[in-house]
C-alpha cells in the first residue's frame, strides 16, 4: 500500500508499504480522508517528539470504509463507513476508572504508537475494537467531513468546561478551525454574544460567515474596550484560548467577569510559561480549566453533531491533497491558509 512515512523531523517519504495483516479481533480499515491537525505539523518540524517513535505514519483525524474484518468481530461489515477515535485508552488506570480517559497515561494513540491515516490503510487494533473506539457512520458523509470529528470531539470537551449556556457572553480567541468549532457549540448552547478575536482577516471574515456576533483585530481594536461594551463592564462568562500564545491567559483572566470561566484549549508554545496575575483569579473567583484530547463519549457526540448537520463542516474543509501530496497538504497546513486541509484515499 501506499503511505507517507514520517522518518524524522523535516522528511517525510511517499512510499510503498506492506499493507497490515490483521488478527481475528482486529479491522482493516481503507482510509477515504485524514485531516491535518497542528500537532502533525509540529511534530513534522520537531516541536513534539516526546512519545513519537521513529519511523511512523501520521494521522490521527480519519475516516474511511471497513476493508477487512476479523473472524472474530462482529458489528462491522466490509463496505461500512467508519469514523476513528484516536485515543486508545488504558482502561484500568485512576483516571480511565474516573471518566477521564483522555487524560489516561498509558494511551495508545493512532498516529503515533499505532500507524496512522496518511496511509492506504489503517490496522485497528483489537484494544481500540473492543473498546469501541471505531465508530459505524449512520449517513452519508463524505470522509473528510467525518475526520473532523476528532477535533470537533477535543472541542466538545473544553465546551463542557466553559458550562456556556442560554444567555451566556463568550470570547474565543482564535478563529482557526478550533475557534470555529467552539463559536458553533457557543452558538448551539444559546449564547446571546460571541465576540471572536483574531489578527488574520480572511479567518475573521469565515467566523462571521459562521454567526460570531462579532469579530475583532486584536492588532489594531482594543479588545478589552470591546469586551467591555458588549457585556456592560461586567467582562464575559467564558473565555476561550484557542492559540497557543502564553500572554493571552493574562488578557483571557482581565476580560472574564467576576466568577467567569477561562479554558486555556490550546496548548500553549514552547514550555507553556505564561505571567500572570494570580490575584485575578483570587479576587474575581475565577474557574481556569484546561483541555485535553477527548473521551469516546465526546467523540460519539460530535459524530453526531456532524451527521446531523448541526455543526457545520463543509467550509471549514478549504483544500484536498492526494496521499501521494501529503507533505504538500503538510505545508499547507503549516502555511496558516485555508481552514482544514484533507490528505484524501485513494
Amino acid at each position: 500500500m501506499l503511505a507517507a512515512v514520517f522518518l524524522r523531523p523535516g522528511q517525510m517519504e511517499v512510499m510503498e508499504v506492506d499493507t497490515p495483516d490483521i488478527g481475528p479481533d482486529e479491522v482493516l480499515v481503507k482510509v477515504g480522508a485524514n485531516t491535518i491537525c497542528g500537532t502533525d505539523v509540529r511534530i513534522f518540524r520537531g516541536e513534539k517528539t516526546k512519545g513519537i517513535p521513529l519511523p511512523t505514519i501520521l494521522g490521527h483525524e480519519m475516516a474511511g470504509y471497513v476493508h477487512k474484518v476479523g473472524q472474530h468481530v462482529r458489528g462491522y461489515e466490509v463496505g461500512t463507513a467508519v469514523a476513528m477515535a484516536p485515543v486508545i485508552a488504558c482502561h484500568h488506570c485512576f483516571y480511565c476508572q474516573n471518566g477521564m480517559e483522555n487524560v489516561c497515561p498509558n494511551p495508545k494513540i493512532v498516529g503515533y504508537d499505532v500507524n496512522g491515516g496518511l496511509s492506504e490503510y489503517v490496522r485497528i487494533p483489537a484494544e481500540a475494537v473492543a473498546a469501541g473506539n471505531l465508530f459505524v457512520v449512520q449517513k452519508d458523509v463524505p470522509s473528510e467531513y467525518l475526520a473532523l470529528a476528532e477535533p470537533l470531539a477535543c472541542c466538545v470537551n473544553g465546551h463542557h468546561r466553559s458550562r456556556i449556556h442560554l444567555n451566556s457572553t463568550v470570547l474565543i480567541m482564535g478563529s482557526g478551525p478550533i475557534g470555529l468549532f467552539h463559536l458553533q457549540l457557543a452558538l448551539l448552547a444559546g449564547a446571546r454574544a460571541v465576540i471572536v478575536s483574531d489578527p488574520s482577516a480572511p479567518r475573521r471574515a469565515v467566523a462571521s460567515t459562521f454567526g460570531a456576533h462579532i469579530t475583532v483585530d486584536p492588532t489594531t481594536d482594543d479588545l478589552s474596550s470591546v469586551v467591555s461594551g458588549v457585556t456592560g463592564g461586567l467582562g464575559v462568562d467564558a473565555v476561550i484560548i484557542c492559540i497557543g500564545i502564553p500572554t493571552l491567559v493574562n488578557d483571557a483572566l482581565n476580560m472574564a467577569r467576576q466568577g467567569g470561566r477561562v479554558n486555556i484549549f490550546a496548548g500553549l508554545a514552547a514550555k507553556g510559561w505564561a505571567e500572570i496575575e494570580s490575584n485575578l483569579i483570587h479576587y474575581k473567583e475565577l474557574k481556569v480549566t484546561g483541555s485535553a484530547n477527548s473521551r469516546r463519549a465526546d467523540y460519539q457526540t460530535a459524530l453526531q453533531l456532524i451527521e446531523s448537520g448541526r455543526i457545520k463542516v463543509e467550509a471549514m474543509v478549504t483544500d484536498r491533497f492526494p496521499l501521494r501530496s501529503a507533505h504538500a497538504a503538510l505545508d499547507k497546513a503549516a502555511s496558516g491558509e485555508g481552514i482544514k486541509i484533507a490528505v484524501m484515499g485513494l
